[in-house]
C-alpha cells in the first residue's frame, strides 16, 4: 500500500530507535511494546465520532505496525467512556494505573477530554484529543496543561472561519445562534461566532435560544427564531439533535441557511434529519474526501480499501492523524516515556497529516486549514479551504 503521509518510513525503521527505553508495558523501563490508550466514545450520545476516531486510529495501527518502531508493535487498549464524562475520568485512571498506556488518545469531545486532563496532568502521561475543540483543554485559567494536547483546530478559529464565511460569502446581515447549553464545545463555536459576525458589522437576533443535549422538540424555539427572521442561523451543536433541529426547521417553513461545525460530521446526520432539510446547510469541518489533494485521495483509497468502500468522514481523518502525530513524537523522542513524548509532541512542527500540514503552538494548539462543506442532497461537497 503506498504511503498516505509525508512522514519517512524512517518513523517504522529507525535503527537503534528505542534502544533502552522499552514500552509503557513495564512502566517505561522495558518490553517489547509501545501500549498506547484509546479513551473514545463507543456507545452513547456521541458514539458515531468514537467509532469513527477508533477506525482513523486502527488504520493507522496496521500501517505501523507492518514494520513496528525499531522491531516494537504498538499495542493498542481501547476503552469505552459510553459518551459520559464521569465514565472518561474512569477508565482513564485504569488505562494509567493499570494497563501502563505510553501516552492516551481521546476522547472525541471537548467534555469527555476535559475529563481526563488533571489526571493526565498528575500522572504526567500525555493526552491527546483529535476532536475536542475547547481551548480550556490544553490552556485554562492562564495556565497551560503541558501533558495535553490536540489534532484538530480549537473552537475560536472554527467559529471565527463561520462567521467571516457567513459574512463575506453568503453576504448576509442578520443571524440567529442556537445553542447546546450543556455543552462546551457549543459554547465556544458560539461565543467566537457571535464576536466575528459583529465585529463583520453583522446583527445578532435571538441570541438566547437554546437547548439541551436529548432533547427531541425544537419547534417552539424554532418557532421564535422564524419570527426574527434571521438570513441565517448558527447550530454548535451534535448531530443527534442538530439533525431533528433541521428537519423541524423546514416543516415550519424556516428555510434560510444553517450552519454549524465538525459535530455535525456523522453520517447518521442525514439519517435523522433527511437530505432535503441538510439542503442549504454548511459546516466548518478539518477535511473534506472530495479534496484533490493526492496524500488525501491515497488516504480514502486506503480507507475504502479497509472498510467496505466506506467514504472517510473527518473523524476517521483525525484519528488516523492522531496516531500518527504520537509515532512521529516517539520518533523524534527515541523513547516512549511519557516525559520523553510529551517534550517530542510540544515541538512539532510542519508534520505533514491527512488534515493538513501542521505546527503546534505554544498552548499545543495546531495551527491548520479549516474546510467549509455544503449538503447537498445528503452528500458533503467541498466548498473552499481556509487558512488560519
Amino acid at each position: 500500500m503506498k504511503k498516505i503521509l509525508g512522514i519517512s518510513m524512517s518513523l517504522l525503521l529507525s535503527a537503534g530507535l528505542m534502544a533502552g527505553c522499552g514500552g509503557a508495558k513495564s512502566g517505561g523501563k522495558g518490553g517489547d511494546e509501545i501500549v498506547i490508550g484509546a479513551n473514545l466514545e463507543l456507545s452513547g450520545g456521541v458514539a458515531s465520532y468514537g467509532q469513527s476516531i477508533l477506525e482513523g486510529v486502527n488504520l493507522a495501527l496496521d500501517e505501523i505496525n507492518k514494520e513496528g518502531i525499531d522491531g516494537k508493535k504498538i499495542k493498542l487498549i481501547k476503552v469505552d467512556n459510553k459518551s459520559d464524562a464521569a465514565e472518561a475520568t474512569s477508565v482513564a485512571t485504569k488505562l494509567i494505573d493499570k494497563d501502563k498506556v505510553s501516552a492516551i488518545i481521546g476522547a472525541a469531545t471537548s467534555t469527555n477530554t476535559l475529563a481526563q486532563v488533571q489526571i493526565a496532568q498528575g500522572k504526567k502521561i500525555p493526552l491527546i484529543t483529535p476532536t475536542g475543540t475547547s481551548p480550556t483543554i490544553t490552556f485554562d485559567k492562564g495556565k497551560l496543561n503541558d501533558f495535553v494536547f490536540r489534532t484538530c483546530f480549537i473552537d475560536p478559529f472554527q467559529g471565527t472561519v463561520a462567521a467571516n464565511f457567513a459574512s463575506n460569502e453568503l453576504k448576509v446581515k442578520t443571524a440567529s445562534i442556537l445553542i447546546d447549553s450543556s455543552s462546551d464545545y457549543a459554547k465556544g463555536l458560539a461565543a467566537a461566532f457571535k464576536e466575528a459576525f459583529e465585529k463583520n458589522g453583522g446583527t445578532i437576533v435571538g441570541n438566547d435560544e437554546a437547548y439541551v443535549q436529548k432533547d427531541t422538540d425544537f419547534r417552539s424555539t424554532l418557532t421564535r427564531i422564524k419570527s426574527k427572521n434571521p438570513e441565517f442561523v448558527f447550530v454548535p451543536g451534535y448531530y443527534e439533535e442538530v439533525g431533528l433541529i433541521l428537519k423541524q426547521a423546514r416543516e415550519i417553513g424556516l428555510n434560510v441557511p444553517f450552519m454549524g461545525g465538525d459535530g455535525w460530521d456523522s453520517p447518521k446526520l442525514i439519517e435523522i434529519g433527511g437530505k432535503e432539510a441538510t439542503n442549504n446547510t454548511y459546516i466548518t469541518n478539518h477535511y473534506s474526501s472530495r479534496d484533490s489533494d493526492a496524500k488525501i485521495q491515497d488516504f480514502v483509497k486506503a480507507f475504502k480499501a479497509k472498510y467496505k468502500d466506506k467514504t472517510p468522514d473527518a473523524f476517521n481523518a483525525l484519528g488516523y492523524d492522531t496516531l500518527y502525530l504520537l509515532a512521529d513524537a516517539i520518533k523524534r523522542a527515541g523513547s516512549s516515556e511519557p516525559e520523553k513524548i510529551q517534550k517530542a509532541l510540544a515541538e512539532t512542527k510542519e508534520l505533514d497529516l491527512i488534515s493538513g500540514k501542521m505546527t503546534l503552538d505554544e498552548n499545543h494548539n495546531p495551527i491548520k486549514s479549516a474546510t467549509i462543506l455544503k449538503f447537498v442532497d445528503g452528500e458533503q461537497k467541498f466548498e473552499a479551504k481556509i487558512n488560519p
